[in-house]
């Protein structure tokens, strides 16, 4: 597994895979020939159908400047090596093809060539799956956060410390802000209402809504091409800081326990992303939103001190009821219904790991078994319900 240095990124949002991803790998290419007379981008796949409302053309665009460069979308290819294909093209001044090469925006900000595997390269963990850490572990008398300090050495505390300052500054700046995302949508910022306090409610209630507030907080911020960490992902940035947010200021937490459980839920999105996907393009939005909740949820054991057991059942039960969930952003914007999903799935997180506390001993199905049947759901899931736009709610929804 790689170094959660490849999981957690800081970076501008809406999407990882359509933002993110290929702005490095425009970064890559103007690298290999910044002095070409002409530039032009294709997208295909995914990043064809919805790169528009992920501003696609706008990251890549921004990397050139003050170069031009035309940015095409092509529907037409099929069999793709990923939905997320592109390919990069520079002329000189007669028109003559100086450089052409392809990227794949594989989720979560990575990107490689058809002939890479981003899965395998950079290795600093001697594993691949729970079942081999969760041995380790039990062999050497360590948690989960103390395997990711021995592999990844101190020094990976101070990087960890850097996410958890960007998460905690991202959610300030979205609870300050008011009004419409950009788009055509018109969505209304609602982070500051829900962050607002209501004299009648419960305890419970005022709990739930600021934990949804912080989520709002993020994910509106990732929408409106803010700053953002990806926890795994832009379109899941708000699960994980939200529940550490939330769980930081009614438990008085240290920073030390903040970054352990920052370690803790690297483990689970690696493990996701190592043998499945984090891509909403390649396997809907349970990769995406399914591995934030897992994340999320194992992070929550680790500020409680629940077990090793407890905290495999707590990301088994959040990523197993999110089986099936399609990514279907309407008109290719990351906001309906992607940031609503982001705080229901911050509160599906806590109670995850409520319920497998409770339950702890009765478990029978393994973290790395709902790892694998989540991958083979997303390849049996229609390409209209894989971040296409085609499908569900983004085929249902009209502007009036």
């Amino acid at each position: 597994m790689q170094s959660l240095r490849e999981l957690y990124k800081i970076g501008k949002g809406p999407s990882s895979s359509h933002t993110m991803g290929p702005e490095r790998a425009a970064q890559d290419f103007f690298s290999l020939c910044a002095n070409a007379a002409k530039y032009r981008a294709v997208l295909y796949g995914s990043l064809a159908r919805t790169g528009k409302g992920h501003l696609t053309d706008k990251a890549i665009q921004d990397v050139f400047a003050p170069h031009e460069i035309e940015v095409q979308c092509d529907c037409s290819k099929a069999n793709l090596l990923h939905p997320n294909t592109l390919e990069f093209f520079a002329y000189n001044k007669s028109g003559e093809l100086l450089l052409k090469k392809t990227y794949l925006s594989v989720g979560g900000g990575t990107v490689c060539t058809p002939e890479e595997n981003p899965k395998e390269s950079d290795s600093v963990y001697p594993f691949r799956n729970f079942e081999e850490i969760r041995h380790y572990c039990n062999i050497e008398c360590c948690s989960l956060d103390e395997v990711v300090f021995r592999f990844e050495g101190n020094d990976i505390k101070n990087y960890l410390k850097k996410i958890w300052l960007t998460m905690k500054e991202t959610i300030r700046t979205g609870l300050q802000k008011e009004g419409e995302l950009p788009g055509d949508l018109h969505v209304k910022r609602k982070a500051p209402t829900l962050s607002h306090p209501v004299p009648s409610e419960e305890t419970t209630e005022r709990e739930k809504r600021t934990i949804c507030s912080f989520a709002f907080a993020t994910a509106e911020e990732n929408a409106s091409g803010g700053t953002i960490v990806t926890a795994p992902t832009c379109g899941a940035s708000g699960v994980l800081p939200a529940v550490l947010m939330y769980l930081a200021e009614k438990y008085k937490l240290s920073e030390d326990t903040i970054i352990s459980a920052l370690a803790v839920a690297g483990i689970i999105g690696n493990i996701v992303k190592t043998n499945a996907s984090v891509s909403g393009a390649e396997a809907g939005c349970q990769a995406e939103i399914g591995t934030a909740t897992a994340m999320a949820a194992a992070a929550a054991c680790r500020v409680t001190g629940y077990t090793l057991e407890e905290t495999e059942y707590a990301a088994e039960i959040a990523l197993e009821h999110q089986l099936g969930l399609t990514c279907d952003p309407v008109h290719g914007y990351v906001q309906i219904p992607c940031i609503e999903r982001n705080a229901v799935a911050a509160m599906r997180a806590l109670d995850s790991a409520e319920l497998a506390h409770v339950l702890a001993g009765t478990r029978k199905i393994s973290f790395d078994l709902i790892v694998k049947t989540m991958y083979e759901t997303g390849k049996d899931l229609s390409e209209r319900y894989r971040e296409t736009s085609e499908g569900g709610l983004a085929a249902q929804f009209k502007i009036c």
